[in-house]
C-alpha cells in the first residue's frame, strides 16, 4: 500500500516541491541583489592586492616588462567591469520577475523605498564598483586579506545605511505642501473611545511615494499632536446611528471630512514616485564618482607610496 501510494502521489509531489524550489531560488536571487556588492568588496576587491602583497610575489611581477600602473589599470578594469556586469544582470532579473506584483500591487507599492529601489534599475551596478574600488583601495592601506576584509565591510555597510537617511533624501529638493486631510494623505487613525483623542498618521498623497515628514496642523498653521474632537456622536464617533450619514458613506471618509471642517490639514514633506529614475541616475553618479576617486587614490598610491 505504501508503495502504490507513493506510485501515485510522486508527481504531483515533484510537481509542488519544484515549484517550491524555484520561489526559493527567486527570492534567493532577490537577496542576493542586495547583498553582492558588499561580497564584490569582501571577496574580490580587498584581496586583490592583498594576495600579491603577502606572498611578495608583487616584486617579480612589477620588475617585468609590465608596469605597476598598467597591471593596476587592467586587474581594476577587468574584475571591476565583471563585478558591475554581475549585479547588473541581477538587478535586471529581479526587476522582471518582480514587475507583475509591482504593477498589480501599485497603489501602496513604493519603488523609493529603501530595500526595493536598492535592488532595482541602475543603482546595484553603481554600488558594485563602489563596493569594490572601496575593497581595493583598503587592501592597499591594510595589506593583510582578512583585516582588509573586515573593514571593507564594515565601511561599506556604515556607507550602505547612511546614504539612504542622510544623502538620498536631498538629492532633489522635497515637495513641501500643506494639504486638506483625506484618506489619500491618511495612513491610519488612531482613537481613544473614552476620551475622544484621535491622531492621524501621514502617508505621501501621490500612490507610491516617500514621504519623509508628516504632521497635523490646525487652522492656524500649528503643530498637534493629537486632535481632540467636542462632540460625543457624530462622524467621527465610535459609531454612527443606523440609517444616518455613515450608512450612504464610508465613516472613515466623513470623520476625515469632519477633522478638515474643523480646520486641520496635514504638512506633508515627500517625494513623489516620478523621482524613481532621477534619483537612481543621481545616486548612481555619485557612487560612481566615489569609485573613480578611490580608483585614482590607487594609481597614485601604487606608483609612489607602495613599495
Amino acid at each position: 500500500m505504501i508503495w502504490l501510494t507513493w506510485r501515485q502521489f510522486r508527481l504531483p509531489a515533484a510537481t509542488v516541491f519544484g515549484a517550491l524550489a524555484v520561489l526559493a531560488l527567486v527570492l534567493a536571487v532577490t537577496a542576493l541583489v542586495l547583498l553582492l556588492p558588499a561580497l564584490i568588496g569582501l571577496f574580490w576587491g580587498a584581496p586583490l592586492f592583498t594576495r600579491e602583497l603577502e606572498t611578495g610575489t608583487h616584486r617579480l611581477i612589477w620588475n617585468q616588462s609590465v608596469t605597476r600602473t598598467k597591471w593596476l589599470a587592467v586587474k581594476l578594469g577587468i574584475t571591476g567591469v565583471a563585478a558591475m556586469l554581475a549585479d547588473g544582470v541581477g538587478s535586471l532579473a529581479v526587476t522582471w520577475w518582480a514587475s507583475t506584483f509591482e504593477q498589480a500591487a501599485v497603489k501602496d507599492f513604493s519603488r523609493l523605498s529603501a530595500m526595493v529601489f536598492d535592488a532595482r534599475g541602475v543603482i546595484p551596478i553603481a554600488y558594485s564598483a563602489f563596493a569594490f574600488a572601496l575593497g581595493v583601495t583598503i587592501g592597499m592601506l591594510v595589506r593583510r586579506s582578512l583585516p582588509a576584509m573586515a573593514v571593507t565591510l564594515a565601511a561599506f555597510a556604515v556607507i550602505q545605511v547612511a546614504v539612504p537617511i542622510v544623502v538620498r533624501p536631498h538629492l532633489l529638493p522635497a515637495i513641501d505642501t500643506t494639504v486638506e486631510i483625506s484618506p489619500s494623505t491618511v495612513d491610519g487613525i488612531g482613537r481613544n473611545p473614552n476620551t475622544g483623542v484621535m491622531h492621524l498618521e501621514a502617508k505621501a498623497p501621490d500612490p507610491g511615494g516617500w514621504l519623509l515628514a508628516g504632521e497635523t496642523v490646525d487652522a492656524s498653521g500649528k503643530t498637534v499632536e493629537d486632535i481632540t474632537l467636542p462632540m460625543a456622536t457624530g462622524p467621527c464617533a465610535p459609531s454612527s446611528a443606523p440609517g444616518g450619514p455613515a450608512a450612504k458613506a464610508d465613516p472613515r471618509d466623513l470623520c476625515l471630512a469632519e477633522i478638515t471642517r474643523l480646520g486641520y490639514r496635514q504638512h506633508l514633506i515627500y517625494h513623489p514616485p516620478t523621482r524613481f529614475w532621477p534619483f537612481q541616475w543621481l545616486e548612481s553618479a555619485l557612487y560612481l564618482a566615489l569609485a573613480l576617486g578611490l580608483a585614482g587614490f590607487c594609481f597614485w598610491w601604487i606608483r609612489r607610496r607602495l613599495a
